[in-house]
């Protein structure tokens, strides 16, 4: 037994712990060896523990969205000391303190479930291995260790050699097919996951380096579990995929009922619920909207006209009508017929000049020494 398994021997004891309790539970239904059996029992396990942690996941909303509204002033604090990092780690810690906020708080359902990964992995690589661990006997190893899930052995690999798929019962191609199509699945969740996030439940008042940096998480966190996903098991895919379907249907509840002040969700959820009477606003907000939107029915727009009424405005002598277009052209005429007579006097007296010119320059006396 290695350092990492003498520390995490007493999770490896209770993540198999339950395994095996549902396992218990499901072959009253399936088959004890059968994927869906074991399949399952993962399933549940991430269930279990995705319940456990919704006190943490409630707290890592409030971090969040207090962490949102103090990034106008981290940033003032970052400008003002930008020479001084003490003084300005300082302010922050001071910043921190004031308002109750712990920048950790929103890591704590990750960081709380890893430890329940890494024993899961472990005891599926035990698995995978032939050797028991925590509770499971030798006997509900082996059960295991053959159960599939559509052609996929619970403890295979998507980078495994064709010789191990093949001590496992499972073809390879069969294998690399349905991890193939659990990553993308697991990575799309994820994706739509940070995407919802930015796109609905985000403060838009406010533009923040908060808000740059989830948008990225939006395209890092998918491409690691697509990269990391071929080291994985079926079995831990199966967990993986399952921690974020629970954490999407999550958030959507949480957008749902309880939206970020300023966000796009919480607009439409103000929207939603003042159409239905039941929203409870301030009397100098109400009269302030209903101006607006008194003084935005008041303005007139143009009317778009088609061509035949164009046309009938012409000949009508309207707007743009024919007596208009008679005074622009009388005027038009008279104007430029003003504008350009002297330039036509000036031709006459250029082309006068010019000629007197050569004229005169035709009586020109001759030399005297041609005499």
């Amino acid at each position: 037994m290695n350092f990492l398994d003498t520390i995490l021997s007493p999770l490896y004891t209770a993540v198999s712990w339950i395994i095996v309790q549902f396992h218990s539970l499901f072959s009253l239904v399936f088959d004890q060896s059968s994927g869906w059996a074991w399949g399952l029992s993962i399933f549940c396990l991430v269930v279990l523990i995705r319940i456990c942690l919704i006190p943490l996941f409630v707290k890592q909303i409030k971090s969040t969205r207090n962490m949102q509204a103090l990034q106008p002033k981290m940033k003032a604090i970052q400008e003002r000391y930008k020479s001084d990092k003490q003084r300005q780690s300082e302010e922050m810690m001071k910043l921190y303190k004031e308002t109750g906020t712990n920048p950790l708080s929103s890591c704590l359902p990750i960081l709380a479930q890893s430890p329940f990964f890494i024993a899961l992995f472990q005891v599926l690589n035990h698995i995978a291995h032939n050797r028991p661990v925590g509770v499971l006997t030798a006997e509900q190893v082996d059960s295991a260790r053959n159960a599939s899930v559509f052609g996929a052995p619970i403890a295979a690999k998507f980078l495994d050699s064709a010789d191990k798929v093949a001590e496992l019962g499972a073809v390879l191609t069969d294998v690399r097919v349905v991890t193939v199509i659990m990553i993308v699945m697991m990575s799309a969740s994820q994706f739509y996951t940070q995407r919802q996030l930015m796109t609905k439940n985000v403060d838009l008042t406010v533009k923040t380096p908060f808000m740059q940096q989830q948008k990225m998480l939006m395209y890092v966190f998918p491409l690691m579990f697509a990269v990391f996903g071929i080291n994985f098991p079926v079995g831990v895919l199966i967990y993986w995929l399952t921690t974020n379907v629970w954490t999407l249907g999550q958030q959507m509840f949480v957008i749902k009922r309880n939206p970020t002040p300023g966000s796009l969700a919480y607009k439409q959820r103000q929207e939603k619920l003042r159409a239905a009477g039941k929203l409870k606003e301030d009397p100098k907000e109400v009269e302030a909207r209903e101006a607006a939107d008194a003084a935005r029915s008041r303005r007139q727009q143009p009317k778009r006209q088609t061509k035949s009424q164009r046309q009938q405005g012409r000949t009508a002598g309207g707007p743009g009508g024919s007596e208009s277009l008679e005074k622009q052209d009388t005027g038009g005429d008279s104007g430029g017929a003003a504008r350009q007579q002297p330039k036509k006097a000036g031709e006459k007296s250029g082309q006068k000049k010019s000629g007197q010119q050569r004229k005169g320059g035709a009586q020109r006396p001759k030399h005297p020494s041609k005499k």
